[in-house]
């Protein structure tokens, strides 16, 4: 199959399944990270955020258990291979979740409003993947290496909690990993309103098995073939500005795993507005709405560089390897997006 397609073709084709089926989950599924904190926090009800909780305990058990089965080397994975930065989780995640707030959603949710015509969305996508490449590789990159300068982890226990109990108690890590997943996973269902509603649970599942299958996929490339492939899954800030360079550069320039599933959102995203009959073109009307959107996008293009993913990718993808940087990650963006949320609504009016 490698040699027929190409160790980068093949790998684009993973991120591409992965990428539609996420599509789908947000556009048939209503998964969203900024939904589920609006509902959270202003609608008084917690489904969407126990429908995050039960695709990350779902992915946990598929990480570590294509771990156990030997077709995955958790320590290869991008967040556990290099050191965690505490203050760079708090600092980007924080930025993510304000500019989240002010775009009105996060790059995975963007890319999912894009394919069902919102141009909208367009600005924010392209906004946030050339801000991230500011930082990433651009004018901005050398200050970044210089106060967040990332290490490989050579000698140490990865960076991740399950390695981290194994190092201490001498248990199997993937036995304490499942167990983790398998934890979650019951405290997710530990509902009885998402429990009765069967769709969400579905949708749930399968973004769980879509951060899965890029683990699965990209370390099957990895493994067998001769090109040096990265160990990755589904992020959607650094690969939103990668798939922008692809497009602009495709005659000189390779697919990857990151153009694959940004495409693979977008094309499923498109699928599912059909089948509900929601595709629509809209425009923003409003220039001060175009002008808080794209300075939402701005901050979680930078944020998201800083944090070393997103709401997918240190929320569902991080997470699944238990990596130390995912749970503050995803408190930082939530705290954020909380306080921005309430500058949005409430204007920080005083109580009466």
């Amino acid at each position: 199959m490698l040699d027929l397609l190409g160790e980068e073709l093949a790998v684009a084709l993973v991120g591409l399944f992965g990428g539609v089926l996420l599509g789908l989950a947000a556009r048939l599924g209503r998964f969203c990270t900024m939904g589920a904190i609006e509902d959270v926090l202003y609608g008084g009800s917690s489904r969407r955020m126990r429908m995050w909780i039960l695709a990350i305990g779902v992915a946990v058990i598929g990480g570590f258990g294509l771990s156990a089965l030997g077709l995955l080397r958790t320590e290869d994975t991008y967040y556990l291979s290099i050191r965690w930065m505490p203050v760079a989780s708090i600092l980007g995640g924080l930025m993510f979740g304000y500019g989240m707030a002010l775009a009105g959603n996060c790059g995975y949710g963007s890319i999912a409003r894009l394919g069902g015509g919102d141009l909208r969305a367009f600005v924010i996508v392209v906004v946030m993947g050339v801000s991230a490449y500011v930082v990433l590789s651009g004018p901005l990159a050398g200050l970044r290496v210089m106060i967040f300068p990332q290490q490989d982890v050579v000698n140490d226990v990865p960076p991740g909690l399950a390695h981290m109990i194994g190092n201490w108690t001498g248990m199997p890590v993937n036995a304490i990993g499942l167990i983790i997943g398998v934890l979650i996973t019951l405290a997710a269902l530990a509902s009885k309103d998402l429990l009765s509603d069967p769709k969400a649970i579905f949708w749930s599942v399968v973004v769980g098995v879509a951060v899965t299958s890029g683990w699965a996929g990209s370390s099957w490339v990895a493994t067998h073939g001769f090109e040096e492939v990265p160990v990755v899954s589904h992020s959607f800030s650094a690969p939103v500005g990668e798939s922008l360079l692809y497009l602009m550069t495709a005659s000189a320039r390779l697919p990857s795993f990151a153009v694959g599933s940004v495409a693979g959102v977008a094309l499923g995203a498109f699928i599912g507005s059909l089948f509900k009959g929601h595709f629509r073109w809209e425009a923003c009307e409003d220039p001060r709405e175009l002008r808080r959107q794209i300075t939402g996008a701005i901050l979680m293009g930078v944020g998201a560089v800083l944090a070393l993913g997103c709401t997918i990718g240190q929320g569902v993808s991080a997470f699944s390897m238990l990596a130390f940087s995912a749970p503050v990650t995803f408190a930082a963006i939530f705290a954020g997006a909380a306080f921005g949320l309430r500058q949005l609504i409430e204007g920080f009016q005083p109580a009466e």
